[in-house]
């Protein structure tokens, strides 16, 4: 399986991911792949609250501005074709989806920016 991304204009690089809700609903978005995040998603606090997605525990991460303490929740998403259920991080710092690396354990990255392309394939 091959999923296509986006590059925009600033380099950041998107994929459409779908957050499935307490209640079955699932909202699409487009997440930005962060090669510097290490987990699974990260997200605003608001967006994940709406999403009724239960809270886990409180837990310090290292970030470039230092050690912060987030919110991890249970989530589930829609993604390559499967439902994940995963923890993710909530915080007020964030104002996009982030996706972490861990997304890349079984998955090979591949950008080529001079031809805009952008996938991800399942190695598995």
């Amino acid at each position: 399986m091959i999923i296509r991304g986006n590059i925009n204009s600033q380099g950041e690089l998107f994929f459409e991911m779908g957050l499935i809700a307490s209640d079955k609903s699932v909202m699409f978005t487009h997440a930005i792949l962060d090669t510097g995040f290490t987990d699974w998603i990260a997200m605003n606090i608001q967006d994940v609250e709406s999403l009724g997605w239960a809270f886990i525990k409180t837990q310090k991460k290292y970030t470039a501005n230092g050690i912060i303490e987030f919110n991890l929740y249970a989530g589930t998403v829609f993604f390559d074709e499967q439902e994940f259920a995963i923890e993710v991080i909530g915080g007020n710092e964030f104002t996009h989806v982030l996706m972490g690396l861990q997304w890349l354990k079984h998955r090979r990255l591949i950008v080529d920016r001079k031809m805009d392309r952008l996938t991800l394939e399942n190695v598995n």
